[in-house]
């Protein structure tokens, strides 16, 4: 692989970026370590990381701008995003459509498990695109290794 442009304004479009794709996803684990601590409950809101889809946006958008200068995972991260979103919006316009956003519909558990699906799955692929951040970060920070005299 070919590294073209690795200076310091692509490493730090990669770590800005790896950090806004797992922020959505750690702070309801955060959150709910903080509530067992200080109400001896764990509450977990596995929601959170759709309410904080523009941060995951942002990340995800300056992770692929880093992919592309650095010539490196641009497809993982491409299409990573591409479901993700595709994933999330699925499970909103499901929701939408069964009607357990309007309240017009009883949440039985098939439809509850329809809608949340897509949600926990969207929040998966932030992790792979979190996970390909890392690469990339981890290439770009490799220091390189010596060649031989021929």
């Amino acid at each position: 692989m070919t590294m073209t442009k690795t200076n310091t304004f692509t490493k730090i479009l990669t770590l800005v970026g790896t950090m806004l794709i797992w922020f959505p996803l750690l702070m309801p684990f955060i959150f709910a370590f903080a509530s067992l601590i200080l109400d001896g409950r764990f509450q977990l809101d596995y929601l959170m990381p759709a309410e904080l889809f523009p941060v995951a946006l942002l990340g995800g958008g300056l992770l692929l701008w880093a992919a592309w200068r650095a010539h490196a995972h641009i497809k993982w991260i491409g299409w990573g995003l591409v479901i993700a979103i595709v994933l999330l919006f699925g499970g909103q316009g499901l929701a939408i459509v069964t009607g357990l956003a309007s309240g017009e519909t009883e949440a039985t558990p098939l439809l509850i498990g329809l809608v949340l699906v897509p949600i926990l799955l969207y929040a998966v692929m932030l992790g792979v695109v979190g996970a390909g951040g890392i690469q990339i970060a981890r290439e770009l920070f490799r220091k390189p290794q010596p060649t031989a005299a021929p």
